[in-house]
Order: C-alpha cells, then structure tokens, then sequence
C-alpha cells in the first residue's frame, strides 16, 4: 500500500514536467514562425515622369508661292525633335532654316530676318567642324506632288528654356525655293522664302 502512495505523486509529477516541456516548446517555436513571418517592407521607388513640351506651327506661302505646311517641335530628355510636313512644292530638293524672328508679316518671308546665328558661325552643314548656324537645319525632298516631309533632333536647341544661344521660342521655320549648297555666305544661296510660321507659344 505504501508503494502505490509513492507512485501516484510521481507519474502527476511526471505528467506535470511533461506538460511544461511542451508548453516551453511551443512557445519557443510559435516564436520562430513569428519571427520568420515578419517581413521588412519593401521600399517603393517613385519614377519622376518625363515632361513633354510640345509646340505645333503652321506655314503660311510667301513670295507668291502656294507652299504651307505643319511643324511639330517635341523636348523631351533634353532634346528636341522637329517633325515637319509641307504641300505645294516644286518637285525637288528644298532649304529649310530657322530664322531669327517670329514675324512672317512680309509677303516674301524677310521680316523673319537672317539665319538664328546666336553663336556668330559661318554658314555651313549641320554638325560641321569649320561651323555653322544654329537654324542650318539643311534640305529635305519634295516627290513629283509637291509633298515633303523632314524629321530633325538635336541637344542643342530647347523649347522656352531662356537660353539664348539654346531657346527657338520667337524664331521662325523658313522653307527656301532653292536648295542650300551649305558653302554660300551667309546663308547658302538657297533663294526665295516660299513658306513661313513663327515659333511661338
């Protein structure tokens, strides 16, 4: 009788070491899964966008012509794109150039003034080491309808960033009846001002 007086409080003691052994485990896992289910949050990256300015202008004929046309100047990235379309040419190579003025007044093109020459070079192609201007934008072709289109890019013109030797703000987009040779001084020899439009916003 007095053995099983001995035994009964030890399988409760057993039962008891047992049952906080277990909850010691529990814990101890219930706080491994937590902190292997805690996340660091991950960071958000904002992307600045892009502005775009845009400037579209229309052409109007000059010196009797019928020649009108659209161009679209785009500034993205620091550069500046053209995209110019004109109707009513003769078949052929044409000038095109920017001026110094947005005024297409006159009848024959000359109130927009010479050639943009902010950086006072000679006349000459687009790019080249001896010189040129920042309008010698160069030729472009019109087919057997009369219809001529030129896309141009460059890093060197802005669109009303207060440059002056950058901004085409108040210049004007000249097409020429002849074609520039890139050699005649000051301007190429590129004859008469068939179509005008100003920049302008």
């Amino acid at each position: 009788m007095k053995k099983s007086y001995l035994i009964v409080p030890m399988v409760a003691l057993g039962l008891l070491w047992g049952c906080k052994n277990d909850n010691k485990k529990t814990s101890e896992s219930t706080e491994q899964e937590t902190t292997e289910t805690v996340a660091t949050p991950a960071k958000t990256v904002e992307s600045t966008p892009v502005e775009t300015k845009k400037i579209k202008i229309t052409l109007d004929p000059k010196s009797n012509s019928n020649v009108s046309g659209s161009v679209l100047f785009k500034e993205s990235k620091g550069i500046v794109s053209m995209t110019a379309v004109f109707e009513g040419l003769s078949e052929g190579d044409h000038a095109i150039h920017l001026h110094e003025k947005a005024d297409c007044s006159s009848d024959d093109g000359k109130s927009s003034g010479g050639h943009w020459n902010p950086t006072a070079q000679p006349h000459g192609k687009w790019g080249s080491p001896e010189g040129y201007h920042k309008g010698d934008i160069g030729n472009f072709t019109a087919d057997a309808k009369g219809n001529g289109a030129i896309n141009f890019s460059t890093d060197e013109w802005c669109i009303g960033c207060g440059d002056p030797a950058k901004d085409i703000l108040g210049k004007a987009v000249i097409v020429h009846e002849g074609t520039d040779d890139f050699t005649s001084q000051p301007s190429g020899a590129a004859g008469t001002r068939v179509s005008c439009g100003g920049i302008i916003e």
